[in-house]
């Protein structure tokens, strides 16, 4: 019984101190596209080398990494949490 209740302790604790890693990027196509796109950012969840990887490779986007900040909570979530640098800029 003793056993069971570590457990389950352990299994509540360690959720509660679940977090994500947020990227912010500069995109720049190498390519010209149709919409004439030069640079955009974006925020995601994917590390630089795989967001670069995803979307094609060094072939086809640089990817520039501008800022990344953690979110507190469920990694399963879809929604991004909000940058803490708004707040400072």
């Amino acid at each position: 019984m003793i056993k069971i209740l570590s457990i389950l302790s352990f299994l509540f604790t360690a959720s509660s101190f679940a977090e994500y890693r947020v990227y912010q990027y500069s995109i720049t196509p190498k390519y010209e596209n149709f919409l004439k796109v030069k640079e955009y950012i974006i925020t995601s969840t994917l590390a630089p080398e795989s967001y670069e990887a995803y979307h094609g490779g060094k072939e086809n986007i640089t990817v520039s990494l501008l800022r990344t900040w953690l979110c507190p909570g469920d990694t399963s979530q879809t929604k991004i949490c909000k940058s803490p640098y708004n707040n400072k800029l």
